[in-house]
């Protein structure tokens, strides 16, 4: 009797064990798509949780994510339809599994899709994205944050609801960290390219600026008393080049032939490997403020008597800074800027550079239509080429002269 019991308890003991076994299995992670030199953005969050918390509210951090219903519940109060003209409109609507762009044509409903991907960070804009199959297609709408409203997609045509712009792996390169496509074939001469969904890494991650981490993961967890950093790319190690190649695997534009996917750009690695003529299409005076930030500040004379990069004034692992510290950034070379100048007020000089040397600009590649509207807008963004603006600087010293004789202090 007692041996019967004895194995009734290690047979309960055995079984248990295949049980916790089988959910350790299930709950073990999965390696990283990328390859096994790539350790994933959670495990660096075990030793770098500060800085991690602080990066997930950076742009970079958010150019990419699923839609958050909550957050698009917001965009969606301030407008919800776009008329194109009498007979055409596009209307954002709420429905069992989820919102949706659909499309009027004299108050029928022709089309509808759900909205699935945002694209940017939405401080200046987001544009959406929709699942057909595994193919990715631009929602017609996108919303616009400097105007607070919804207008046409950069591209689209002025009069028609347009569900046909695919968004590939290539958009992914610079608005995530990874996606898997496949080619298939649509016709005797034709193919199309589908991205496989759970593939995708959201967003700009650890390892696209830092490069693989599975080895400096693995030494470190070894070596936990080890302070200095092992297989991994140390700041310090890169050289200026270096800094702006990395930068401008993403920031120097998409208009160049693309030698091979910038997803397996390291850092270290050099920007002309990837593309062909990477400042294709720049002449003199055509460089566009969008997207090609690395070539406005080459025009700099700020960069080009200086050692200053990217990192000179931004960093990724914060959020966005307000206008006054990147003056103070201005002011680490510039003390002595505007000291003997009268025109200007010293509050102006020392809390505002943006507005006179960096002025916003309109891009010649993106403009956007209101709706009921056939004129384009431009879109504005503030230009990378550090400078003297007459224009903007005349428009500030009248500000100043107006407010002196109201005796108002506002800031421009």
């Amino acid at each position: 009797m007692k041996y019967k019991s004895l194995l009734i308890v290690v047979g309960f003991i055995l079984a248990l064990v295949v049980i916790c076994s089988n959910c350790v299995n299930t709950q073990k992670v999965q390696p990283d798509l990328r390859g096994e030199k790539y350790a994933g953005a959670s495990t660096c969050v075990q030793c770098h949780k500060n800085i991690s918390d602080s990066f997930t509210h950076n742009a970079h951090f958010k150019t990419s994510q699923t839609v958050n219903t909550d957050s698009l519940q917001k965009l969606v109060i301030t407008d919800s339809s776009f008329f194109f003209n009498e007979h055409t409109k596009i209307v954002i609507e709420k429905r069992d599994s989820g919102y949706y762009q659909v499309a009027y044509a004299d108050g029928k409903a022709i089309e509808a899709h759900r909205f699935s991907i945002a694209f940017g960070s939405g401080e200046k804009a987001q544009t959406f994205a929709f699942w057909q199959g595994n193919r990715l297609y631009q929602q017609p709408l996108t919303y616009f944050s400097s105007i607070g409203k919804w207008a046409n997609s950069p591209g689209f045509p002025p009069d028609k609801a347009l569900f046909t712009r695919a968004i590939i792996s290539r958009c992914f390169e610079c608005h995530g960290s990874f996606a898997k496509a496949n080619f298939v074939q649509t016709g005797p001469l034709s193919t199309a390219e589908e991205i496989e969904p759970q593939s995708i890494m959201y967003g700009i991650d650890c390892e696209r600026c830092h490069g693989p981490a599975a080895d400096h993961v693995n030494f470190h967890s070894k070596n936990p008393e080890e302070k200095k950093a092992h297989f991994i790319t140390v700041e310090k190690s890169l050289t200026r080049q270096m800094k702006l190649d990395r930068c401008g695997i993403c920031h120097s534009g998409n208009d160049s032939e693309s030698i091979k996917p910038t997803f397996s750009f390291k850092p270290g690695d050099k920007l002309t490997d990837f593309y062909s003529l990477y400042f294709g299409g720049s002449k003199p005076g055509t460089v566009d403020v969008h997207g090609k930030q690395n070539q406005m500040l080459a025009a700099s004379k700020c960069f080009i008597k200086s050692n200053m990069d990217c990192e000179t004034c931004h960093s990724v692992h914060v959020p966005n800074m307000q206008v006054q510290a990147y003056s103070q950034k201005c002011l680490s070379c510039h003390s002595a800027a505007h000291q003997t100048d009268t025109k200007i007020p010293k509050s102006a000089a020392v809390s505002n550079c943006i507005n006179c040397h960096m002025p916003v600009q309109p891009s010649k590649v993106i403009t956007y239509q209101l709706a009921g509207k056939t004129k384009v807008e431009p879109y504005l963004l503030i230009t990378h080429k550090i400078a003297v603006y007459p224009a903007e600087t005349q428009k500030v010293l009248e500000f100043f002269k107006q407010a002196a004789l109201t005796n108002s202090s506002r800031l421009p």
